[in-house]
């Protein structure tokens, strides 16, 4: 099983922390596949930002999997052979990895050697551990915002007393708050339990200030 892998070193990085077995290999490149590589590979996994400009008729039908965490692929109008995956950063070591998809059969037969268990969820936005992440650390920017403590004292909080491995801000830095904030605003549109905080919303502003 040859897979092509279009993403960033930390991705890969992320990935290559279990190995898989040894008919199961990756393609690791920082660009899409070239006109040879399409026919070379058995599925392609684009984990780089996705900007919705891939022609996916290249693909001739085989598995793809994006990383595409807030849109749906009932909101982008992906065929069938498009899957959608958590590409963000954290989310790709993790044991078990969320999918949504229509082509379940051919993921798990693709996976089936893999070193992580795959989850196929429903096609909404965020899956299931980013939606936790994601309020965890808006209940931190809501805490922020209330002078309860500071990002260390919040995040040591968290970490001594839920055992998790990074704190709130710890995750949102690693993430990025660009990513949190659009995938916040995505949900609250139909729950308001997911507005930004107004710290994280003041964050969110100050970041974009600095791409002008």
């Amino acid at each position: 099983m040859k897979i092509f892998v279009y993403g960033n070193e930390e991705q890969q990085r992320e990935i290559e922390s279990n190995f898989p077995a040894a008919d199961f290999a990756f393609n690791f490149k920082n660009r899409l596949p070239e006109s040879n590589e399409y026919k070379n590979h058995d599925a392609f996994l684009i984990l780089s930002d996705f900007s919705g400009a891939i022609d996916f008729t290249l693909f001739e039908n085989k598995p793809v999997l994006i990383n595409a965490v807030t849109e749906t692929l009932s909101q982008l109008n992906f065929p069938s052979n498009i899957s959608r995956i958590n590409g963000w950063p954290g989310f790709l070591e993790r044991d078990v990895w969320e999918i949504a998809s229509t082509d379940v059969e051919r993921i798990e037969n693709i996976f089936k050697n893999f070193s992580r268990r795959i989850f196929f969820v429903k096609d909404e936005p965020g899956f299931v551990a980013a939606r936790v992440i994601i309020m965890i650390i808006n209940e931190a920017f809501f805490a922020l915002g209330e002078n309860v403590s500071s990002n260390e004292q919040i995040d040591l909080a968290m970490k001594l007393g839920t055992n998790y491995p990074l704190g709130p801000f710890e995750w949102a830095q690693k993430i990025g708050i660009e990513k949190i904030y659009s995938l916040l605003e995505k949900l609250s549109e139909k729950e308001d339990r997911y507005l930004p905080a107004p710290a994280l919303e003041k964050r969110f502003l100050q970041q974009q200030q600095t791409k002008i």
